[in-house]
């Protein structure tokens, strides 16, 4: 097997790179009104100049209830929760780059795709969706996570 000078340079490059790579601490934040439903998950984690966003459904905030008018109202909801938890590790929705969205019900997509694009109206981040069988509250139609970076601004 011959491997090429040119490649093991770069790998070891790139090994120094990462390995003299300054780490920046692990951040945990739960902004008020936003608590965890139990306390084996943050609602944001800030590391290494990534803000990564808990799952969040359409809680009212300073509540555990979801909010009334289906999935429209709870996407709605879930992405103001969402836009709170970003401002508060300091970022907004303009840097989000990925999301992943958890339907209970496919049948959702549309009103879910509705709602989201007011909130992303233009160069929408990254997605996927997904159904699932079940949301960590009864009435939850939707669950959205995501993540960004820290803007350099």
């Amino acid at each position: 097997m011959h491997i090429d000078p040119i490649h093991i340079a770069g790998f070891m490059a790139l090994v120094t790179s990462v390995a003299g790579a300054q780490v920046s601490p692990r951040v945990a934040l739960n902004p008020p009104g936003l608590s965890p439903l139990v306390p084996a998950y943050s609602i944001v984690v800030k590391s290494n100049g990534f803000v990564f966003v808990s799952g969040m459904t359409g809680i009212k905030p300073g509540t555990q209830d979801i909010v009334d008018g289906g999935v429209t109202a709870q996407t709605r909801q879930t992405l103001e929760n969402i836009r709170t938890a970003l401002e508060a590790a300091g970022t907004t929705m303009g840097d989000v780059v990925e999301c992943t969205v958890f339907l209970k019900d496919m049948a959702d997509y549309a009103a879910m795709n509705e709602e989201y694009t007011r909130f992303f109206p233009h160069d929408p981040p990254a997605r996927a969706t997904v159904a699932v069988s079940a949301l960590p509250r009864p009435t939850a139609r939707v669950e959205i996570k995501c993540s960004a970076p820290m803007p350099t601004r």
